[in-house]
């Protein structure tokens, strides 16, 4: 049993009959009164993100997992198939477990959250940047090249982005997956 001074980020905790990963959390020890840790708490099983304040000293049910790599293969109207690289077996996860799916593409390597007491999976991340294809890009308009101007392009896992007027539909690309922004165009 940990208490929160043991609370740091990707922590996966038992809260509220539920599992939670610490995606944020800030140590306070204000002039007057007890310390406490403020949290930001992500579910693996719902992804609902809740505020909570742990007093010092307060005990925490840690939730031992395990993290492996595994290659996305294909998805269907349920979820998503892994495989396992190392001994080939495959994983099935629901479309919930999985954040911004929408820019992962088969054979990519995915970052998985498995329980390790049943080895069941609590969630899924994808890489933090991914290189992508544009398959059909708006035209852009002359002229407007003063300010930062922008345009919509599919992507080659059907992803639509804001890209600057210069890519055009061949053109690979690097997005960042948590805002699905655009970073640089790949040579």
């Amino acid at each position: 049993m940990a208490t929160s001074g043991d609370i740091k980020k990707g922590l996966c905790i038992e809260f509220n009959n539920d599992i939670f990963k610490v995606i944020e959390f800030m140590h306070v020890k204000p002039g007057k009164g007890p310390a406490f840790v403020r949290t930001k708490l992500k579910s693996v099983t719902n992804g609902k993100v809740l505020d909570n304040t742990f007093s010092a000293g307060n005990k925490i049910d840690e939730v031992k997992v395990i993290t492996r790599k595994f290659q996305y293969l294909y998805d269907d109207e349920n979820g998503f198939h892994f495989m396992n690289n190392d001994d080939f077996s495959q994983l099935y996860i629901d479309k919930e477990m999985i954040e911004n799916s929408q820019f992962m593409k088969p054979g990519e390597e995915v970052t998985i959250i498995l329980k390790e007491a049943d080895e069941s999976p609590l969630s899924a991340e994808i890489p933090p940047t991914v290189y992508l294809e544009v398959t059909e890009a708006d035209p852009g308009v002359k002229g407007n090249t003063a300010t930062n101007a922008l345009k919509r392009a599919t992507l080659e896992t059907g992803a639509i982005v804001n890209v600057p007027l210069f890519i055009e539909a061949g053109d690979k690309i690097k997005v960042n997956t948590e805002d699905g922004s655009y970073l640089e165009r790949v040579k």
